[in-house]
């Protein structure tokens, strides 16, 4: 682990003037180096350089653990809330048969209920390539069944050997 300080500190600050900021700071503004130190000390906290490019750098009075211990905590919130999309695939030969399209797209509601995207293909073997067409109308008509819980993200789209079309869900209001 990285024991070495991200943001500089006390006796590591080495400007002549700093600009103070915070809450616990009666009067903000620019002060010398020495006497925001002898302020810091006063408090028994640290002087921390938040932003260290300005000009004077920005500083702050603060417990210098609990804030890493903040930022921490903020960073698995953030990380915690970030959504996880998973993408389903949804496989079909372009002479699928009314009951395997039928099975199939329960299955595909139940993903989008989920809140999964579905990855929707038509796989063509050896000459079943000349059915594109065949594959182009059965994925429409699959986008056309799911449009009342999912909405189109990409059209068919040939690449090699199979034709593939994505379908995300829609958001709930």
């Amino acid at each position: 682990m990285d024991t070495t300080p991200q943001h500089r500190l006390n006796e590591r600050i080495r400007t002549h003037q700093v600009r103070l900021v915070g809450d616990n700071i009666e009067n903000q503004g620019v002060f010398p180096l020495k006497e925001a130190l002898a302020m810091a000390q006063e408090m028994e906290l640290d002087l921390v350089e938040i932003s260290p490019n300005a000009d004077p750098p920005v500083c702050k009075i603060i417990d210098y653990q609990k804030f890493l211990y903040q930022q921490k905590k903020k960073q698995k919130e953030m990380k915690a809330k970030a959504v996880k999309v998973t993408v389903k695939e949804i496989r079909f030969g372009p002479q699928t048969d009314d009951h395997d399209f039928q099975f199939k797209l329960r299955h595909a509601e139940k993903f989008l209920a989920e809140g999964a995207k579905v990855k929707a293909f038509v796989f063509f073997k050896g000459r079943s390539i000349l059915f594109k067409e065949q594959g182009e109308i059965l994925l429409l008509k699959f986008a056309q069944a799911l449009e009342e819980i999912g909405k189109v993200e990409q059209m068919p789209q040939l690449e090699g050997k199979r034709m593939t079309m994505f379908i995300s869900p829609k958001k709930k209001k």
